[in-house]
């Protein structure tokens, strides 16, 4: 197939808006694909590289050669040149990475360049994520969307599923199973603005879990072999001593449980995500206290680790010595959570049957510094690699009124538009704005057609990739929370930034400081 045709797709699909229209328009790629194409094919209309790392970033996508004039790339070729991109190491690989880099794009039309910087830049945003893949590959295959959305649970990956789907059909699809010591794609949580709202999706009476600010983790444990993989499939058994230990000392052969991993302080509050998330990123023993006491393995695996451990606290049980859970109903599955798992390794839970105790659960979470709480429908079956109304996550929102420093111009379906906002915070000792990151979250057409004119007319310095302007317009932004960073001169950054509405009832004198959100980070509340 000829790359330009998929790129033509995906253009198609990020310009309309009918899910329906979508999936026709996906579902007739993949049927044009070549057998050997698929698996990468179906990542890039997902808008995913089958190599999950290629060693290029954005500096790599600047200065780049002139778009080809006429088409001569496959979706073979294309996916061959990443691959040897992707394997470049050693001595000069910078410079051999960039030719290799170069002369894919030089051989590339502007179309198929925008695809491809979508895609390696990880921002192709053309509204066709994993559960519209897998209507579509459903469409293609001529297959019932049930039953590849099941097996993208068991295999954990939806370019897998596609190559079966469309080689074998259904006998293929019904072979994907459980299989301890594989991942499959965790259950999602879709967010309500308030208790009342998740109540509302799950019905009563409901559970509702505290929401840790940890790291999702899937253990799966067969005899004393323990493997710990995060939400992403990563397999990161290696850098959490404490939870392989607190795995094998349960009394279980055969478990995959579903939690998250976080550190705490002294005082038993946790850590600020950052820091348990770098705690996942360094490498540590791999033994455990096989045959302790849960808490006394989780205690030796930290103290051989030399540093505070990352402690599990698990929510869902998914197989147990052989039976496979995922079909059973919740509650079913929590009591036989309850019977597996040390309950000083449990997330908090509580039935409630209304709003009152849901928001007294919610407020004794948030006092216990945690970051939430989750409203699950106790009826429904672990549905995994989907966002549900069974299972809605509930967390306090922050804002803040910053001023918009610069703006990147867009790529795919925003091309031609201002999109990035390089947002800033008002410094009140020297009278300029310190960074704090980027956003191009919330936004809808009607505000990037406004803001692309807006920031034209307060651009001082305009280039190819970025409009610098005077920071004069006021954006209101609401985040998940504020952590430290080196990469911005504050020392300190938003967590999933997302743009609420312009304020053009404020000056940027007004706007937030950049010791308001210093305070945020270090858990202080200012007025």
């Amino acid at each position: 197939m000829r790359f330009l045709d998929l790129a033509a797709t995906s253009a198609a699909v990020g310009a309309t808006s009918g899910r329906r229209a979508k999936v026709a328009l996906l579902a007739d790629a993949l049927r044009r694909l070549e057998p050997a194409e698929v698996a990468a094919g179906s990542g890039w209309l997902a808008g995913e590289l089958r190599q999950r790392q290629t060693g290029v970033g954005w500096a790599s996508l600047r200065d780049l050669p002139p778009p080809a004039a006429e088409p001569t790339l496959t979706v073979a070729g294309v996916d061959a040149a990443i691959d040897e991109i992707a394997a470049v190491r050693g001595p000069g690989s910078q410079a051999r990475r960039r030719a290799l880099l170069n002369a894919l794009y030089a051989a590339a039309t502007g179309e198929e360049q925008r695809l491809l910087t979508g895609l390696f830049s990880g921002e192709l945003r053309q509204g066709a994520q994993t559960g519209l893949l897998a209507d579509a590959v459903a469409r293609a295959a001529d297959v019932p969307v049930a039953a590849v959305r099941r097996a993208v649970l068991l295999a954990g990956d939806l370019r897998v599923v596609a190559v079966a789907a469309l080689d074998g059909g259904a006998g293929a699809l019904a072979a994907f199973g459980l299989h301890v010591g594989r991942p499959l794609a965790p259950m999602l949580a879709q967010s309500a603005p308030s208790v009342d709202a998740a109540l509302t999706a799950t019905g009563t009476p409901a559970v509702v879990d505290v929401k840790l600010d940890g790291i999702r983790i899937q253990v799966h444990r067969s005899g004393a072999d323990v493997a710990v993989f995060t939400r992403s499939l990563d397999d990161i058994t290696g850098r959490v001593p404490a939870v392989v230990a607190a795995v094998r000392a349960l009394p279980a052969r055969e478990l995959v449980l579903d939690g998250e991993a976080i550190g705490m302080d002294e005082t038993g509050r946790p850590l600020p995500f950052q820091e348990t998330s770098s705690r996942a990123a360094r490498r540590g023993p791999q033994r455990g206290a096989e045959g302790s006491p849960v808490t006394a393995a989780v205690r030796a695996a930290a103290d051989r680790a030399g540093e505070t451990a990352l402690t599990p606290y698990f929510f869902d049980l998914l197989h147990l010595d052989g039976v496979d859970l995922i079909d059973r109903p919740g509650r079913e599955r929590w009591a036989a959570l309850a019977a597996a798992v040390d309950e000083s390794l449990l997330v908090g839970r509580l039935e409630v049957d209304g709003p009152a105790q849901a928001g007294a659960a919610f407020a004794a979470a948030l006092d216990a510094g945690q970051e939430g709480v989750v409203v699950k429908d106790p009826a429904a079956p672990y549905d995994a690699g989907r966002r549900g109304a069974a299972w809605v996550k509930v967390k306090p929102r922050h804002t803040l009124d910053l001023v918009v420093l610069a703006v990147e111009w867009g790529s795919g379906r925003r091309t031609g538009w201002l999109s990035n906002l390089h947002l800033g915070a008002r410094d009140p000792h020297t009278g300029g704005f310190v960074m704090l990151g980027k956003t191009f979250k919330g936004l809808t057409d009607e505000l990037l057609r406004w803001q692309t004119e807006r920031f034209l007319e307060l651009a001082v310095e305009r280039g190819d990739w970025v409009v610098r302007v005077r920071p004069e317009q006021v954006v209101e932004v609401a985040f998940d929370g504020v952590q430290t960073s080196s990469r911005y001169p504050g020392g300190v950054a938003l967590r999933f930034a997302r743009v609420l509405r312009y304020r053009d009832d404020k000056t940027a004198a007004e706007a937030d400081t950049i010791d308001a959100v210093r305070a945020l980070r270090a858990g202080r509340v200012t007025g």
